[in-house]
């Protein structure tokens, strides 16, 4: 009898720890794949638009992650729970935020949110907030909500199913949600899949 009660203690551990291992906690490391493609969210360190804002690029990759893709999560609890908390991504190869530039382009030809390559929604790219132009913003706190469940409770874990949304702060905050599609642009001879912000019914 014994033995088996200490053999059900330690099989409810085991359940115990897989469970608490599934959590995603303040600066863990990431990958968000895109459901619709099985892509995962990409960026390359120095390497920009060359249209909007002229600033590093954002699209999805490789149907497997890999250095391009991996990001940095920062909230300021512990344990990330829905509906409550914010959330920043940093790209882990060029320490730069994932968020939405407002300000001039690179010729001071265009000012205020700048549009994709492809469809002109929002165009969503990578900065460091200490490093932008002048006259500029950048906006770089996200909110995430399960894509099924709109009250869903309880904390953010591996595998879950979210929508990423962020507010255009200089459009009277908008929400706007981040969104990929089959859509690519071209730079020289590489073909990227767009990443885009917009408030579209989902």
């Amino acid at each position: 009898k014994n033995v088996n009660s200490i053999n059900g203690l330690i099989k409810e551990f085991e359940e115990f720890v897989v469970y608490e291992s599934n959590f995603i906690i303040n600066d863990s490391i990431v990958a968000l794949k895109h459901i619709a493609t099985g892509k995962y969210l990409s960026s390359i360190d120095n390497f920009h638009y060359t249209t909007g804002s002229n600033t590093q690029l954002v699209f999805v990759g490789s149907p497997e992650p890999g250095p391009n893709s991996l990001w940095r999560i920062k909230f300021n609890k512990e344990l990330a729970t829905y509906n409550d908390t914010f959330i920043t991504l940093q790209h882990i190869k060029s320490k730069k935020s994932l968020g939405l530039y407002y300000g001039y382009n690179k010729v001071r030809t265009v000012y205020g949110y700048h549009k994709s390559p492809v469809t002109e929604h929002t165009e969503v790219s990578c900065n460091d907030i200490n490093n932008i132009r002048e006259y500029s913003r950048w906006s770089e706190i996200w909110k995430f909500n399960h894509s099924k469940l709109q009250n869903h409770q309880g904390y953010l874990k591996s595998n879950d199913i979210i929508n990423l949304s962020i507010k255009k702060t200089y459009d009277n905050n908008t929400d706007v949600f981040l969104r990929s599609h089959d859509v690519h642009f071209t730079i020289g001879e590489n073909k990227f899949q767009e990443v885009v912000c917009h408030n579209e019914r989902l």
